[in-house]
């Protein structure tokens, strides 16, 4: 079983530093054991960056209770200042997060207005996508024997289900892959080879103009002629006579081909490597697929954390833990340390897919803004991993890890496997 290496004092975590988060992933889960037991509410300086002012600090929330309390008092802890620890300019804000940079009314609204596509009943339309991606890329590995299972398999089925329910061309599908690893690998050296913030954010923002237009384009074929992809059903609905004006239809792409693809994928890359590091998890579930599945599959979100952290600020004077917290500091809840949280998970190191209860925050905490499309996600994993458990039985990773460098993305970047026997 997995065990975390307590090499840092309280006192000696600081969750603003570069070097923190190159540390093996040990001695971070050891950081965050020792954070829960001494210091759950811990206030942190920011990182200087250069080409921003320096912010004034936050506070540090580790626990699964904090985490669940922050996120379902929105009338407390908003979102509309930003998701990110470091203060971005109000348009960047819109461009790169869309709802989760909002708070009501104008969250409510959007998410009215884009929730349409992503019920379990309007998903039901795409089930048979899914069914047909999952086998084809299945088939490929099959062909090929190996490949890297990142980027061949647990990151081409979210971008391809997204795209196609979106109605972007296969031909873009590379293009929108690149642009939504520039946007979350930002300070890794593989997908930003010049490390000066001064021009990472450029990039940023070139990026997500690049993805903003190409959705832009689509929806104006789309209004009034519309086909059966969700763009379509997104430029052409009407709430309370309201639509989607064109920032918004690009400011929720982004987030959707950002969020959509780099969360399902980690979570993807980083089920596999437990299952295969763990042959009696594995053993259990191809025992009874369809039976475990569900927990599972919760399990694997859990484990993986996709999301790191995200950010709200208090509106008012207010009180967590005991700590005091006043109107308009920064409040950091950290996921992956609430999900190893040994109050709210029996053995939380113990990766075990028949897990129950299971309230892992692995989609974000309950309230306003729960992961809007967490149905989605539970069924491409579900998809592939019955595939991959029919076909490709005897699959195993052949070479450690290619973590991604980022204090706000548990990813994987490449990782070989190899279908045996």
């Amino acid at each position: 079983m997995f065990q975390p290496k307590r090499v840092l004092k309280a006192d000696e975590i600081w969750l603003s530093d570069r070097e923190f988060w190159l540390r093996p992933i040990e001695e971070r889960e050891g950081a965050w054991a020792t954070l829960r037991e001494e210091k759950p509410i811990s206030f942190h300086e920011e990182l200087d960056l250069g080409f921003l002012p320096k912010g004034p600090g936050y506070w540090s929330v580790v626990k699964h209770a904090d985490v669940l309390e922050v996120s379902r008092t929105p009338e407390v802890f908003c979102s509309g200042r930003g998701s990110n620890i470091g203060d971005m300019p109000p348009p960047f804000l819109e461009a790169f997060g869309s709802m989760i940079n909002m708070d009501d009314p104008r969250h409510g609204r959007l998410r009215r207005i884009v929730s349409r596509g992503f019920t379990p009943r309007s998903l039901a339309h795409w089930e048979e996508d899914v069914q047909r991606i999952a086998k084809e890329i299945v088939d490929s590995l099959l062909e090929r024997g190996s490949c890297d299972f990142v980027t061949d398999v647990a990151a081409a089925l979210p971008l391809r289900i997204i795209c196609d329910m979106m109605g972007i061309p296969e031909s873009q599908h590379q293009f929108v892959f690149d642009r939504t690893n520039t946007i979350l690998g930002a300070g890794d050296p593989e997908y930003s080879p010049d490390l000066d913030p001064a021009k990472i954010i450029p990039a940023l923002l070139t990026a997500g103009a690049e993805l903003t237009a190409l959705v832009q384009d689509l929806g104006r074929h789309r209004r009034g002629k519309p086909t059966d992809d969700l763009t379509s059903e997104l430029v052409n609905a009407e709430i309370e006579g309201e639509r989607l004006t064109d920032a918004e239809l690009g400011s929720f792409f982004v987030l959707l081909v950002v969020a959509g693809n780099e969360t399902t994928r980690n979570a993807i890359s980083h089920g596999m490597k437990a299952l295969c590091d763990y042959p009696e998890q594995r053993a259990i579930w191809a025992k009874d697929f369809e039976g475990t599945a569900e927990t599972a599959v919760e399990e694997i979100v859990r484990w993986a954390t996709p999301v790191i952290h995200f950010r709200r600020t208090a509106l008012r004077d207010t009180e967590l833990r005991g700590q005091k917290i006043k109107a308009g500091e920064k409040v950091v809840m950290w996921y992956a340390a609430a999900n190893r949280d040994e109050e709210a998970f029996d053995q939380p190191y113990r990766f075990d897919v028949r897990r129950m209860p299971n309230e892992h925050v692995g989609f974000g905490g309950p309230g306003p803004h729960f992961c809007l499309g967490a149905h989605l996600a539970r069924r491409e994993i579900t998809v592939i991993f019955r595939e991959l458990f029919e076909r490709a039985p005897k699959l195993e990773i052949t070479g450690p890890p290619d973590r991604l460098q980022s204090f706000f993305i548990h990813g994987i970047k490449h990782m070989t496997c190899e279908v045996r026997g």
